[in-house]
Formats: C-alpha cells, sequence, structure tokens
C-alpha cells in the first residue's frame, strides 16, 4: 500500500472534483481511502472509532477540497486532516467521560483483539498485536513518529504539550513494545546481586 503522504491526484482531477464532479470525486476517494482508513485505524486503535473518525476525515477533505493549495501531494495534506481528526478523537472529552463511567482508564481500556488470517504475514500480525497493547495517546505518538516522520516538536504541537511529553511517550511505548516482541524464555530476571 501506498504510504499517504505520497498519494497524488493530477491537477485536472482535482479541478473537476472541485467543480463537483463525482467521478472526479470518486477517483479522489479511491486514491486516498485506503492510506487514510491504514492511518487512523493504526492511531485510534478501535475499528467503530476508526471508521467515525474516517467519515469525519473524509467529508472535510471533499468540504475543503477547494482550500488545497497543491504545494505538496494531496495525500500529505489529507494526513494533517486525518491526524488532526484522530487527535482531537482521543482528546474529546465525550472520550474521556465514556472510559470514566466505564470505569476504566487509557491505561487499562481494553485492547482490540486482532485475527489470524493467511492474508497477512506473520510479522504483520506481531506489529499490530503489539500496537495494540499501547494506550491510545501511546500507539498515537508512536505512529507518527516512526511511520509518518514527525519530529518530536511537531508531535507535541500536534498535541499541545511539550516535546518531553512526546519523548516520554515514545520512550515508553518503545519499551513495551521490546518487551511485547522479546522471546518469553529469554526474559531478564531481576536479581540483586
Amino acid at each position: 500500500m501506498t504510504r499517504l503522504v505520497e498519494i497524488a491526484v493530477p491537477h485536472a482531477v482535482w479541478e473537476r472534483a472541485c467543480a463537483g464532479e463525482e467521478g472526479a470525486r470518486q477517483l479522489i476517494y479511491a486514491a486516498v481511502a485506503p492510506a487514510s482508513f491504514a492511518l487512523i485505524r493504526r492511531m485510534i486503535g478501535n475499528r467503530s472509532a476508526s471508521e467515525d473518525v474516517f467519515q469525519e476525515t473524509m467529508m472535510t477533505l471533499f468540504e475543503r477540497l477547494a482550500d488545497y493549495r497543491q504545494e505538496a501531494p494531496l495525500g500529505a495534506w489529507l494526513r494533517q486532516i486525518a491526524i488532526s481528526r484522530c487527535l482531537m478523537h482521543l482528546r474529546s472529552p465525550w472520550r474521556r467521560a465514556r472510559m470514566l463511567i466505564e470505569g476504566s482508564s487509557e491505561a487499562d481500556a481494553p485492547r482490540p483483539t486482532l485475527p489470524v488470517t493467511a492474508a497477512l504475514p506473520p510479522e504483520t500480525i506481531d506489529v499490530e498485536r503489539a500496537l495494540a497493547t499501547l494506550a491510545p495517546t501511546a500507539r498515537a505518538v508512536v505512529w507518527m513518529y516512526e511511520v509518518e516522520g514527525y519530529s518530536h516538536a511537531e508531535i507535541a504541537r500536534a498535541f499541545g504539550r511539550s516535546v518531553s511529553f512526546s519523548k516520554s511517550q515514545l520512550a515508553r511505548a518503545h519499551l513495551k513494545l521490546r518487551a511485547w516482541f522479546e522471546p518469553q524464555g529469554n526474559r531478564p530476571t531481576c536479581t540483586l546481586t
């Protein structure tokens, strides 16, 4: 799958889509939808919530299509919209209130389980499962830094936090991911010497 940031659409298709031509809008949707949903799904974790954020992202794309200045590929512009929508979801007071009512926190929220399918190689399934063990904020920071290539300063700005927030979230997530991938038999034990 092509990374979202690399997806470009021809200028003529963009112009026709801005004019409201349904066929051009369908071409844009077909080009960006799979990569957009993959990004959102990995940042949000929950499939149902991811579908909602994806729908909001696509609506925003087509509502603001005329604002796209074509200084970068359309996918790069859409990536900003998608990540912004994901972060809005993660910071939502409604989401936090629901978690409080349910008696859970971000750290102990139920993680999605991923079925083993023949369509995905085993190492992909392992990465998906490992990411699913992370809290939503940590997963978003890992994805933004490791996959999307954001700097700690950019992540901090996106979350409205400090650079040390981004670095500490990433460091803790890396520790958890390393522990997840470490073979069970070779785990070090704590001993006093």
